[in-house]
């Protein structure tokens, strides 16, 4: 599983983007919220970020990607709980936050949108977003026994080093 990561600005069009009906979007995880449509979702997430104006990209943007044979065989409450885990690992379980699943390509992932702010008004720390999101992933994937981006990297380089072999013996050297 890929974990990608970072801090946006643009909250309502990528509230918009995840909730989109054309990519057979479903809804796998809702925290502290009440709202039934993006435009909804973004004013509670923009209420909350009030208390920290000087905070420019104050949501986190998350894309959980398990292989394509992982995800194949996904349910929604797999989803949940892979989701609930991340969530965990990222130290965000008090934060706003909603996840929509995509099943419109041959990959299913999750689209995760987090306030960066807190309830207290505090900005979350958002160094290394990016490298802290495939840590947890990584953890999540090997706690639920999913293929974790490192393994798959890996295979690649084994298969590439058999394809080197080949080529030398071919050539005689």
């Amino acid at each position: 599983m890929i974990g990608k990561g970072k801090s946006i600005s643009h909250t309502g069009a990528s509230m918009g983007y995840g909730w989109n009906q054309e990519k057979n979007a479903e809804v796998v995880y809702k925290q502290h919220l009440a709202g039934d449509n993006p435009r909804e979702i973004t004013e509670e997430f923009r209420i909350i970020q009030e208390q920290n104006i000087r905070t420019k990209n104050n949501t986190l943007s998350f894309v959980l990607s398990p292989t394509i044979e992982d995800g194949k065989d996904l349910t929604g409450e797999q989803l949940l709980e892979l989701t609930h885990r991340f969530i965990a690992e990222m130290k965000l379980s008090e934060h706003q936050g909603i996840g929509f699943v995509h099943r419109d390509k041959q990959h299913t992932h999750v689209h995760v949108y987090v306030n960066r702010i807190s309830f207290d008004g505090m900005a979350y720390k958002d160094n290394f977003i990016g490298k802290r999101s495939q840590y947890a992933a990584e953890k999540v994937a090997k706690e639920m026994g999913l293929t974790t981006a490192r393994e798959v990297q890996q295979e690649k380089l084994n298969e590439l080093k058999r394809i080197r072999k080949e080529i030398k013996q071919t050539q005689g050297l």
